[in-house]
């Protein structure tokens, strides 16, 4: 189901922002689109400018929200929430995936619901919002929505980080450190890749991304739980 199905009107009530019809059309051409209706312009430059201006407003709030945090410890709430994977599960909650403009390829394949492609769209959008009200508009949107993820991000200590997490607990519980099996499908421009986060040849959990790093952080952070859930008394954060 393609986005003519679909109301512009109504997405930017979803989005409740400020933001110009033409410019959120643009964000929502997706390469596939624009292969099989003569080469349009796609949404690929305003997603560029999108994860720019994402990245400044979430580092420019975490600088001066926690002002006694090293470098390290921003990086990796930043990573918590400006990422593949968490990008498209806000796109998810605003269902954005059924505005998104697909080639037929992509949509018999589910295009509207893989995390590359809404990650992508989202930052678009967020570049469309910049162009339209500039850094204060893009910048409300963006709060809105990611400020309470970044403070429930703040409260996991340790757990920012699952890779680690799992490693320390599996030491706490003097098991085999963890390895991971992870896969790949997909073009090159635009892989997904899954990862099985496996303790003593066990599979814990299992992760989905646009990068295997992603994947494996995902994976991590479910073995994370379900050593936690088996063995309470281990909690690392």
């Amino acid at each position: 189901m393609d986005a003519d199905q679909y109301s512009i009107s109504t997405l930017l009530a979803v989005l409740d922002c400020e933001c110009e019809i033409d410019f959120l059309e643009l964000a929502l051409v997706h390469r596939s689109f624009s292969y099989e209706n003569g080469g349009i312009p796609t949404n690929e430059r305003l997603e560029f400018l999108g994860d720019s201006v994402l990245g400044v407003v979430v580092t420019d709030f975490l600088y001066r929200e926690f002002p006694d945090l090293p470098e390290g410890s921003l990086a990796r709430m930043r990573a918590s929430v400006v990422n593949s994977q968490a990008l498209a599960e806000v796109a998810r909650t605003l269902g954005l995936g059924k505005y998104v403009r697909l080639g037929r390829g992509e949509i018999s394949s589910g295009g509207s619901e893989k995390t590359s492609i809404l990650a992508d769209s989202l930052e678009a959008v967020i570049g469309a919002i910049y162009l339209s009200g500039g850094i204060v508009a893009a910048g409300q949107f963006i709060h809105r929505i990611f400020d309470p993820m970044i403070m429930a991000a703040s409260e996991l200590g340790a757990g920012l980080d699952w890779k680690t997490s799992l490693q320390e607990i599996c030491g706490v519980l003097d098991l085999a450190l963890p390895t991971y099996l992870v896969t790949d499908s997909g073009p090159d421009h635009a892989k997904e890749f899954t990862a099985h986060a496996q303790i003593a040849g066990e599979n814990l959990g299992f992760g989905m991304g646009s990068s295997k790093k992603a994947a494996e952080q995902i994976a991590a952070e479910q073995a994370y739980g379900e050593l936690t859930n088996r063995f309470p008394h281990a909690r690392t954060s």
